[in-house]
């Protein structure tokens, strides 16, 4: 969502602040803009509707320079996208602060800042903030004490950056519930909601915990924990290139993240396979202990780790002998629990900050699991930080909006761990190698998949002039089927819904006509057969067709049905192999269509507020 980069600089700090924005725009924003601020204290301000591009434009025509300033993306929550709801915002010529995040209580502090006189420019909930630092600096000793007073007033989610007329070169930074990062440079500081925004100018990073605040001049850094204690919070040096977000010779982002699947698959599995078994130390020091005592699994993620999520359900239980719940983690949050002995509580996210997920992870630790654990991307992230045992995924940086590659690694790594958790209950030793060898072979699976690219090109010129698609799966195949559909909606806007084959003659086959495109996906399996007939209730009725087809299934051609054969796998590893037609079929729509394939409307990369 949102995204905020400042810096406190001995040099003109506009350039960084517009290529941070730069490399924040996969998060998903409708305007951004940026305020500098000049060795004397002055502010100013420039904001853009559209893309960062725009606010280039205007900065061309007019500058800004200074050594202290605050950039922002925002995506539209409160108020519509516009320049006056744009970010930084400001307290006349005082304060100027940037806001990610919700801000619940801001009807009641609107009414009372109205009161003692102060107008607004804006509808949105962040102006509330900066003029309430604006009125406690009439009492405040000064800025840092103004924003600690505020804080005790406001309710919700925040990430902020805030500067002040009255004193050059020093910015506060403060985080609940949204993601915030320092970057230490030599005598300079920066702040940003991602790693990504300043690798340009540091590797070195430091984690704001929940509730911190933090103090920045160009010499100086102090951290204030949420009682204001004065704390330290470690320097960790990050592991990606500048160049990580480059998208190289691909067109998208997303083709790009297509593309890298089969190696990033391979670092997923890297020192983590045994001759014939998944090693238990890759998910911590505390996990040998505790995998003999899972008795069931309750996952929560949200969109595309919730589909995740399903695919495991079926492995858990098949595999590994154990119940297994998946929910996501916006529903799980507002219901009542009953915790059963022995349940493992696992989380999935490709960011590590989607806030429903951080959210169930913290109700979830009240509520008597036996243990937390994290799957996850980003190894800085909250929530490895607040899990027990993390594995993470590898994957690398995903800038695309629609996630591929996250979503296939996030498969594997459930896989590990239905084996590794498998051996304590019911996989035998045999089974559990041919698994093991199995996830050696996936690589190469994908490897043959992605040679489908010309075909599942022209595939998609059946798709690009219709408005709604079906999508179909049996058994672990049908939440690949949703994960499909969602990732046709996305990026080409095309309605689409996912369905288990068997429910046709429960509703959606009242939609089937020439006009709606089925798509089925089909690997040899028990359930092909069953499948086989389903499709006949779709051809009877004069529907189209498109099936993702093992080459021992057996389906054939005619005017109404077009196959894709897919190369042979382990039906183990189906689910994760017939994914990858899929994202190329909805890519290659969406740019026939002519669509936003990296950065899809309406939508954000990682969804940081409720």
């Amino acid at each position: 969502m949102c995204g905020i980069v400042g810096a406190v600089a001995q040099r003109d700090v506009a350039p960084i602040l517009l290529e941070g924005l730069r490399r924040l725009e996969y998060r998903g924003y409708d305007s951004a803009g940026l305020a500098v601020q000049d060795a004397a204290g002055h502010i100013s301000r420039e904001r853009a509707l559209g893309k960062v591009a725009s606010l280039a434009e205007r900065l061309v025509a007019h500058p800004l320079a200074g050594p202290t300033g605050l950039a922002h993306t925002r995506w539209a929550t409160h108020g519509a996208p516009s320049d006056r709801n744009a970010h930084p915002h400001m307290a006349g010529e005082r304060v100027a602060l940037v806001h990610n995040g919700i801000i619940e209580n801001h009807e009641t502090l609107h009414r009372s800042l109205e009161a003692d006189g102060y107008r607004f420019e804006s509808e949105t909930d962040t102006e509330v903030v900066v003029k309430q630092i604006d009125r406690e600096l009439e009492s405040a000793e000064d800025l840092l004490g103004a924003v600690f007073a505020t804080l005790t007033q406001i309710e919700g989610a925040y990430a902020l950056g805030v500067i002040c007329r009255d004193e050059p070169g020093r910015l506060v930074a403060a985080r609940r519930g949204s993601p915030l990062v320092i970057g230490v440079g030599i005598g300079e500081y920066f702040i940003a909601s991602d790693v990504q925004a300043l690798l340009p100018v540091t590797r070195a990073f430091i984690f704001l915990e929940e509730g911190d605040v933090a103090d920045l001049r160009r010499d100086s850094l102090v951290i204030y924990d949420e009682n204001q204690r004065v704390v330290e919070r470690p320097v960790r040096q990050s592991e990606l290139s500048a160049d990580a977000a480059e998208r190289g010779g691909y067109r998208h982002f997303m083709l790009k993240e297509i593309h890298q699947q089969p190696a990033v698959v391979a670092e997923t599995l890297e020192g983590r396979l045994a001759d014939t078994e998944v090693l238990e130390q890759g998910f911590g020091p505390a996990a040998a202990g505790l995998f003999s005592q899972v008795q069931r699994v309750q996952i929560v993620a949200c969109g595309t780790s919730y589909h995740a999520g399903l695919v495991a359900r079926y492995w858990f239980e098949e595999h590994a002998g154990l119940p297994c719940d998946v929910e996501v983690a916006s529903e799980y949050r507002y219901r009542k629990h009953v915790v059963a002995p022995g349940t493992l509580f696992v989380t999935i996210s490709q960011s590590g900050e989607t806030a429903d997920t951080l959210a169930a992870l913290r109700e979830g630790r009240k509520l008597g699991y036996l243990a937390t654990m994290a799957i996850c991307n980003v190894p800085e992230s909250s929530l490895v930080r607040e899990s027990d045992l993390v594995l993470m995924t590898r994957a690398g940086p995903e800038i695309g909006v629609a996630s591929t590659k996250a979503f296939t690694t996030q498969l594997v790594a459930l896989l590990l761990l239905v084996v590794a958790l498998g051996r304590h209950h019911a996989l035998e030793a045999g089974p559990a190698a041919e698994m093991v060898a199995a996830l050696r072979g996936l690589p190469r699976a994908l490897e043959q998949a992605l040679e489908l690219d010309g075909e599942i090109a022209r595939l998609a010129e059946l798709l690009v002039e219709r408005q709604h698609a079906l999508f179909l799966g049996r058994g672990l195949h049908y939440p690949v089927a949703l994960e499909g559909a969602l990732k046709l909606k996305e990026i080409s806007y095309i309605h689409a819904e996912a369905y288990p084959a068997g429910e046709l003659k429960h509703g959606p086959l009242a939609l089937v006509d020439a006009e709606m495109p089925v798509v089925a996906i089909a690997p040899r399996d028990d359930l092909v057969e069953k499948l086989k007939s389903n499709l006949q209730e779709v051809r009877a009725r004069g529907g189209t067709l498109l099936v993702f087809a093992d080459a021992d299934a057996r389906y054939a051609e005619d005017s109404a049905t077009r196959v894709l054969t897919i190369p042979h796998c382990h039906p183990l590893i189906a689910p994760v192999v017939y994914t990858v037609p899929l994202q190329l079929l909805a890519y290659h729509v969406a740019v026939l269509r002519g669509t936003d394939v990296d950065q899809p409307r309406n939508l954000a990369k990682s969804v940081t507020v409720e």
